[in-house]
């Protein structure tokens, strides 16, 4: 599908995901009566560095799975960082053990189609790539997208 317009290449992409499950989609709320949580805000699959839902795509951030706070000590600050963000998926509602993504942003399929890019979704010389991580060099989307759905559908 080299030279595939971005919008086909997306469809077929659902086409070849629906049946695998999808994982959650969380934001993060605060209130002065409530400690800080993080909600459910929808699924998407998660496709290396993009979660596709079923009418959108998102840049991901941060992957985290919930768990009920606990205390306990720990050797560094960035562990206990961590836990305080499983916690507070857990305080949203979220199952133990569960997945979230939290801090995604929407890509604007419209520009990217249109010659631009938005997250890491790019058309270079008419062809969608994509740039798979932040130092990462752009790969076409089309085989980036067979490669991440080929070894999703290979998990036990």
């Amino acid at each position: 599908m080299i030279g595939a317009p971005l919008e086909a290449l997306l469809d077929g992409a659902r086409a070849a995901l629906s049946g695998l499950p999808q994982e959650a989609l969380g934001r993060e709320k605060t209130s002065r009566w409530r400690a800080p949580r993080i909600v459910r805000a929808g699924s998407a699959w998660h496709v290396g560095a993009l979660l596709i839902s079923d009418d959108a795509v998102f840049a991901t951030a941060e992957v985290l799975r919930a768990a009920a706070p606990v205390r306990r000590g720990y050797a560094a600050e960035s562990a206990r960082a961590r836990a305080e963000r499983r916690a507070e998926a857990s305080r949203g509602g979220f199952a133990d053990g569960e997945t979230v993504h939290v801090g995604w942003t929407p890509i604007d399929v419209a520009a990217v189609s249109a010659g631009g890019s938005s997250g890491p979704l790019v058309l270079v010389d008419g062809v969608p790539s994509v740039r798979w991580s932040a130092a990462g060099a752009l790969m076409l989307l089309s085989a980036y997208l067979d490669d991440r759905i080929a070894l999703l559908r290979a998990l036990p």
